[in-house]
C-alpha cells in the first residue's frame, strides 16, 4: 500500500487490474485503492510476473502493507504461504496454490452453529443466503422452532445497509479532516517563512495571446502553464526549494515533480504531480495539466502523482485573489503561489504605464533555506516570466 501523502495512514483495495500469472512492467497500473483523496491507481515499480495477491479486494490495510508478490526475471517462484503455522519439518503441499487467500482477508468460516438451532430447513436456507444468525431469532413454530416467516421478519426489521460507495467518489468530510491534519502537522513542525514579489507579466500575456490566436480552444495555452514551467526551471537552479525533508534531513531532487493544486467540485483540494515539469515543452505541459484536472475531478489519478511531488504550485487568480500564502505540504519544503492578473500603474523606463502584473508568493522551510535564497528564487521566476519565449 503506497504512501500517498502525509495525511494518509491506510487505504482500501477496491480493484485488481492484473491477474496472477500476468507479466507486469514498471509503470503499469495494477490495482485501485480507495483513500480520503478518492480512487488512486497504483503503479508497479518492478518488471516481472504478478505471482499472487497478498490482499483481497475490500480490505483496508495500513500504508506499507505488501499488496502482491512480483517475481522478477530469473527469480524462482516463492513457496505459497501456509494458512496455519506448521513445523519446519513438515513437507510443503505437493501442488502450490497460486492465489491463496491472504491472512488479512481470511474471516471466520460462516458459522454452522446457526444450523444446529431448532429451525426448519427453509429457515436455515434463507438465513444462510441472507447472512442472518439464527441464534439471535426467537422461533414461533412448534416447540419454539424457527420457521421461514421468523427469518423474513428478522430481515425486514434489520436496519437498511448504507448504499455502496462508488469507487472514486470523494468523501469530502474525510478529505477535509485529512487536509486539516496534514496542515496542522506542517504548521507545528515546519518553521515557515513567507516572501512576496509583484512582477510585470505583460510580455507573457501578450505572448500567450499571440500563440493562441490561430488555435482551437482545446489547444490553447493558459498562463498557468507558464507559471508552472517558470517555477520548475527556477527550482532547478535553486535546489533547496525542490525536494523532501524526511528522517531529519533534506533530500534534494534532481527532477522537478511540480504538484499542481487543483480544486475539486463541491470542495476539497489536491495537488498531484506533473513529473519532470522543467523538461516539458509548454504545449506538452499544458496537455498534462488538462488531463490531470479532468482525472482529478473524476476522482481517479495515479499513485505516483500523489506520492512524489517535490514542490507545489498553487494559484487562485481565477477566483480574484490578488495573493495567496500557502502552507507547505510535508515532506515538501516549499509552495509557490500566484495571484490574479491585475492591471496596475507601473514604472517603465522612467515613465508611468499601465501594465499587467501578478503577485508571486513563497512559503518555504527555514530548516533548508533562508529569506536571501528565497528572494533570489522568486526573482528568477519573475525573470523567466518576462522572457516567455525562453520557456
Amino acid at each position: 500500500m503506497p504512501s500517498l501523502g502525509a495525511d494518509m495512514e491506510a487505504g482500501t483495495l477496491v480493484e485488481w487490474l492484473k491477474k496472477p500469472g500476468e507479466a507486469v512492467a514498471r509503470g503499469d497500473i495494477v490495482a485501485v485503492v480507495e483513500t480520503q483523496k478518492g480512487a488512486i491507481e497504483v503503479e508497479v515499480f518492478e518488471t516481472g510476473v504478478l505471482e499472487r495477491y497478498l490482499v483481497e479486494t475490500g480490505v483496508e490495510v495500513p500504508v506499507g502493507t505488501p499488496l502482491a508478490l512480483i517475481r522478477v526475471p530469473g527469480e524462482a517462484a516463492a513457496p505459497p504461504p501456509a494458512l496455519t503455522p506448521t513445523p519446519a519439518a513438515v513437507a510443503p503441499p505437493p501442488k502450490p496454490r497460486i492465489v491463496p487467500p491472504p491472512p488479512a482477508a481470511i474471516g471466520p468460516t460462516p458459522t454452522l452453529a446457526a444450523g444446529r438451532a431448532n429451525a426448519s430447513p427453509a429457515a436455515r436456507q434463507l438465513a444462510a443466503a441472507r447472512g442472518v444468525d439464527l441464534a439471535e431469532i426467537k422461533g414461533s413454530g412448534p416447540g419454539g422452532a424457527i420457521v421461514r416467516a421468523d427469518v423474513e421478519a428478522a430481515i425486514a426489521a434489520a436496519p437498511a445497509a448504507p448504499p455502496p460507495k462508488t469507487p472514486g467518489a470523494f468523501n469530502l468530510e474525510q478529505m477535509r479532516a485529512a487536509i486539516a491534519a496534514a496542515m496542522s502537522r506542517s504548521k507545528r513542525e515546519i518553521p515557515h517563512y513567507y516572501l512576496a514579489d509583484t512582477v510585470d507579466v505583460g510580455a507573457a500575456v501578450d505572448w500567450v495571446a499571440a500563440r493562441n490566436a490561430e488555435r482551437p480552444p482545446e489547444a490553447r495555452l493558459l498562463i498557468g502553464a507558464l507559471f508552472v514551467k517558470a517555477t520548475a526551471l527556477a527550482a532547478k537552479r535553486f535546489g533547496e526549494f525542490n525536494g523532501r525533508f524526511e528522517a531529519g534531513a533534506f533530500r534534494p531532487s534532481e527532477a522537478v515533480h511540480a504538484g499542481v493544486a487543483i480544486s475539486i467540485r463541491g470542495g476539497g483540494l489536491i495537488a498531484p504531480a506533473i513529473h519532470d515539469a522543467a523538461d516539458l515543452a509548454l504545449d506538452e505541459l499544458m496537455a498534462k495539466m488538462r488531463d490531470l484536472v479532468a482525472r482529478v475531478r473524476a476522482g481517479r489519478f495515479r499513485s505516483s502523482e500523489i506520492a512524489d511531488p517535490t514542490l507545489t504550485v498553487s494559484s487562485l487568480g481565477d477566483r480574484g485573489v490578488e495573493a495567496l500564502y500557502g502552507v507547505i505540504y510535508p515532506p515538501q519544503v516549499a509552495i509557490v503561489g500566484f495571484g490574479r492578473l491585475a492591471r496596475r500603474p507601473w514604472a517603465v523606463d522612467d515613465a508611468l504605464a499601465v501594465r499587467t502584473v501578478v503577485t508571486i508568493t513563497l512559503a518555504a522551510d527555514h530548516r533548508v533555506s533562508d529569506g536571501h535564497r528565497g528572494a533570489l528564487f522568486l526573482a528568477r521566476i519573475g525573470e523567466l516570466l518576462q522572457t516567455p519565449e525562453a520557456l
